[in-house]
């Protein structure tokens, strides 16, 4: 059902910070802040062959990453993204399965302009799930 790991994303209290660590100590290659105000965030994506780290910034109080870094003020973990071919066959797979969709359940261009969904992090072991269509 899911593809490969497209990105794990870590909210991040510092963009500008975090950006540094995986550019210059770890050698990454680091883009530029890319503002998400659809989404109340602006991100940072570090490349690496075989995946993505989004860094996540809120951009603003209302923004849902502004809450997680509330609970978590030095940051962490926030989702994982997992690529799937049938965006709307895999949520109603898991649906049927008892799976919960967050939000109205239909899907939402996510921060790679491509069509996402959200499955609730109670149902996968604490960790928030982002589908993404490929």
């Amino acid at each position: 059902m899911i593809g490969k790991l497209n990105h794990v994303a870590i909210a991040v209290p510092d963009l500008e910070k975090a950006a540094a660590v995986y550019r210059d100590v770890l050698g990454a290659k680091v883009s530029a802040p890319v503002p998400q105000p659809l989404h109340g965030v602006t991100v940072v994506f570090v490349e690496l062959p075989n995946t993505k780290v989004e860094l996540l910034l809120p951009m603003g109080e209302k923004s849902p990453i502004a809450a997680f870094l509330e609970k978590n003020p030095s940051g962490g973990i926030h989702h994982m993204c997992f690529e799937v071919e049938d965006l709307l066959g895999t949520r109603d797979s898991l649906k049927a399965q008892g799976a919960r969709v967050l939000g109205d359940g239909e899907p939402k261009i996510g921060a790679h302009d491509m069509p996402v969904l959200f499955l609730h992090p109670k149902d996968f072991n604490g960790c928030l799930i982002e589908l993404q269509q490929i």
